[in-house]
């Protein structure tokens, strides 16, 4: 006997509603082991590698790479790694899921079931009530499940950080397990198994032995030194390519007025795309944006990076002096550190600065908390590691939601000025175009300086003109002099 489980879209944030099953790393009908990489799940900001909690096959993959699929959501059947199961015991186990969340079944395609007619002598039982410690290790969408449908948590291994439980643990758990026959018998035989327990995907193995790659002493880039689908095909020889063609004789002229002229690629939105595309739509449809523009002189602060480089070999970026500069100007301008909610003003004690960082899949903003009491360097160690994180698609909620006020810097493309949208709920956002040396006249003298030109999109629900236009002077102070920026 074999017992089926759902393997279900997890759940991560409040805010989630759905994710993109980015890449399977294991085969259908190919056991797995516990802590092997079985997919990566993104969401509008973060990619997620998901491990086996314990050994186990699918017997069907039911998301497609690629995809959408709301929480909750059936993406996998779940079989231990020796079950032998037959297709049609999957079919009628996929037929007979229901997700817990309507708002799911309906995403899903399937109906929600008819309401039963109440048996005149029969009355339903309550779920049994579960007490659950205030300090457990679970999240709050996971605790609300566990206590609406009586499911005992303390025999539960979270998948969570941590160990966290989470809402798909949770929410498995509640499921009835489906005891199938073996009668129609399915090769599990997994690929590989020559390969031993060399610490690599199922993946990376099945590609190894294709192409007749050594994993002996490779070295993985994955994590914890794994070797993954790349480090093995960094190995493959490749193919010689043919004989050069005699060239093609020169085309004919485009006719670019054409629409038949050239080709269009179409490119599907990821969900950090279209996550960005509806947030920044509602700012600038719904926000009364106004901008106020200052020209400001950085040689101070380029002084200070030569004075750190001399002293310690390494300096921090001209950005990780704006970030400390807009910190102590918000402290001193707290209506400016602010974020809109509805017809709410919160306004913050402390400065939490998002900066922007650009990834291939899109604009991030991870945010320097208490930035205002940092110093510099402090600053520029966080900024260096959110930003890494940001690229990889390792941050966590909590590392790039909310936020006091947001920074976004151009001038490493050579843009001397631009105005930027506000990323709501936040009051304002700091524009920052490239440092040029221009003549200036400095005590009635010319002469030359680095000059930046600084935007300020604000808010006018909230921020006034005479606000912003008080909180640029007091930034400009702290930019223009260095004895303020580091004491």
């Amino acid at each position: 006997m074999a017992t089926l489980r759902a393997y279900a879209m997890p759940k991560w944030g409040i805010e989630m509603t759905e994710g993109v099953v980015a890449e399977w790393m294991v085969a259908e009908g190919v056991p797995f082991k516990k802590g092997d990489l079985l997919a990566l799940i993104e969401t509008d900001k973060i990619t997620n590698e998901i491990e086996a909690e314990a050994d186990g096959m699918f017997p069907r993959l039911i998301a497609q790479q690629g995809n959408s699929y709301a929480v909750g959501e059936l993406i996998a059947v779940l079989a231990g790694p020796d079950d032998k199961v037959s297709a049609d015991e999957v079919d009628a186990f996929v037929a007979g899921f229901k997700p817990a969340d309507t708002k799911v079944a309906s995403k899903a395609g399937a109906a929600p079931p008819p309401p039963a007619t109440p048996e005149p002598e029969a009355k339903s039982a309550p779920a049994p009530q579960v007490a659950i410690a205030d300090d457990a290790n679970i999240s709050p969408a996971a605790r609300a499940f566990a206590q609406a449908n009586g499911v005992d948590i303390t025999a539960l291994t979270g998948s969570g950080p941590n160990g966290r439980l989470t809402f798909q643990d949770v929410q498995q758990a509640s499921l009835p397990p489906v005891a199938v026959g073996g009668d129609a018998a399915v090769d599990l035989t997994p690929v590989g198994n020559a390969l031993g327990e060399v610490f690599a995907s199922p993946l990376a193995k099945r590609l190894a032995v294709q192409h007749g790659v050594d994993l002996t002493g490779l070295t993985g880039t994955g994590p914890k030194g794994r070797i993954g689908k790349a480090d093995v095909l960094a190995k493959v020889k490749p193919v010689e390519a043919p004989a050069a063609a005699p060239p093609a004789p020169a085309p004919a002229a485009i006719d670019f007025a054409s629409p038949a002229a050239g080709s269009t690629e179409i490119v599907k939105m990821s969900p950090m795309r279209k996550a960005i595309a509806k947030a920044l739509s509602h700012s600038k449809s719904t926000i009364p944006h106004f901008y106020l523009r200052s020209a400001v002189r950085i040689d101070a602060i380029l002084g200070l990076r030569a004075q750190a480089k001399a002293a310690t070999g390494e300096a921090p970026s001209i950005n990780d002096y704006l970030v400390r500069a807009c910190a102590l100007a918000l402290a001193r301008h707290p209506d400016v550190n602010v974020q809109v909610h509805g017809d709410e003003i919160h306004r913050f004690a402390s400065a939490d600065i998002a900066v922007a960082v650009a990834t291939d899949k899109g604009l991030i903003t991870p945010i320097v908390k208490g930035a205002d009491t940092l110093s510099v360097a402090a600053i520029s160690r966080t900024v260096k590691a959110l930003a890494e994180k940001a690229r990889t698609g390792k941050l966590q909620p909590d590392e790039f939601q909310g936020g006091s006020f947001s920074i976004s810097n151009l001038g490493m493309f050579g843009i001397d000025q631009f105005d930027a949208i506000i990323n709501p709920p936040q009051g304002a956002i700091l524009a920052v175009g490239a440092g040029n040396r221009q003549p200036i006249e400095i005590g009635n003298a010319l002469a030359f300086a680095t000059i930046v030109q600084l935007s300020l999109s604000c808010d006018h629900r909230a921020i006034d003109g005479a606000v912003g236009a008080d909180f640029m002077r007091t930034l400009k102070g702290l930019i223009e002099e260095p004895t303020l920026l580091v004491g």
